[in-house]
């Protein structure tokens, strides 16, 4: 289960949220380097793990539940930093954290149903965007973006809540049935 290099970058990536965490907190600017760093190479860790599960014939029950696990931890926990930073607003990572938990939640329904929700392109562009706000709110901690830099985040922000919402409709709409 753990032997093969998909399960390994996940678990790899579930590893490196506190050290994020740490880092986007630090008060150095090397810290905030790393951290941007960091959250890049986790971020392009997941679409690799799951490039070499599907190629590879390596999904495994454990990628499949660790998998988003990790994603969502490793965003939830740069948003989490971003609140304590002044960043973003608590309201805002709240809507963000909540869809998550509904999503995750309607899964646990649907596989109590003999039912599998898989995951739509909503909401792979919902974790892009997630991902690509991060990057924003990180880059623009670390280097002197200007104005253009809180411009970028305001979007980001905007487009990560939009789809956010957009996906979640989406998926409990599709998942209806379940509810009947």
């Amino acid at each position: 289960m753990l032997k093969t290099i998909p399960n390994q970058i996940t678990i790899a990536r579930l590893l490196s949220v506190p050290l994020l965490m740490y880092l986007i907190l630090s008060d150095s600017n090397i810290g905030r380097i790393f951290a941007v760093i960091l959250f890049f190479l986790a971020a392009v860790s997941d679409a690799v793990d799951g490039y070499i599960a599907r190629s590879f014939n390596q999904t495994s029950v454990f990628g499949q539940f660790a998998d988003p696990i990790a994603d969502k931890l490793l965003i939830s926990g740069a948003l989490i930093a971003f609140v304590q930073l002044g960043e973003l607003t608590a309201a805002a990572v709240m809507a963000l954290i909540a869809r998550e938990f509904l999503v995750t939640g309607l899964r646990i329904i649907a596989v109590h149903e003999g039912q599998i929700i898989t995951a739509s392109i909503l909401g792979k562009l919902k974790t892009l965007s997630h991902m690509v706000l991060v990057l924003i709110v990180l880059a623009a901690r670390s280097f002197p973006l200007g104005p253009g830099g809180e411009i970028a985040k305001t979007w980001a922000l905007v487009l990560a809540i939009v789809l956010s919402l957009i996906s979640g409709a989406e998926y409990f709409y599709r998942s209806r049935r379940l509810f009947v």
